[in-house]
């Protein structure tokens, strides 16, 4: 792991040169990176984002970018309906802190980082209560979030 090996391994021919110890999502980082580099017309989520997800009365439509409640409009941003999206994709299920950096910031998750949170204040605001005072998106503290199906 020292500079002295990587350098070699570079310098024989390397793409890449991972130290040990290495955590799992530095490692898929780094996977994904090269293939983005080697195929940059594939896109393996393309998919899941064109079609359009319903909630209760929420729709998420990937493609167009919006995502209403009522028949109406959210105004959103594009991280927060990038989170949105990620939790209508699972409704009821735990969606991991991890799993929605990576699918609405694209960066891995890092100590310390609250982004996910504040954006998430920002989600529950404009998406209001459930008529029992609740709001439709749910902490799992330590884990996550969760997206009530009965919104």
């Amino acid at each position: 792991g020292d500079d002295v090996d990587r350098v070699v391994g570079l310098e024989l021919g390397a793409d890449d040169y991972v130290a040990k110890p290495c955590t799992p999502r530095e490692l898929v980082a780094r996977l994904r990176a090269i293939l983005r580099r080697t195929h940059p017309d594939h896109k393996p989520e393309q998919k899941a984002f064109e079609r359009e997800l319903v909630v209760g009365r929420l729709r998420v439509d990937g493609a167009r970018r919006l995502a209403t409640l009522d028949g109406e409009a959210l105004e959103l941003t594009s991280t927060e309906l990038n989170l949105l999206e990620a939790l209508a994709r699972a409704p009821g299920r735990v969606v991991t802190k991890e799993e929605l950096s990576e699918s609405a910031l694209g960066r891995p998750l890092t100590r310390y980082d609250r982004s996910i949170d504040v954006h998430m204040s920002h989600l529950r605001a404009k998406l209001g209560e459930l008529p029992d005072g609740r709001s439709p998106i749910q902490t799992i503290r330590g884990f996550g979030y969760q997206l009530l199906p009965e919104l």
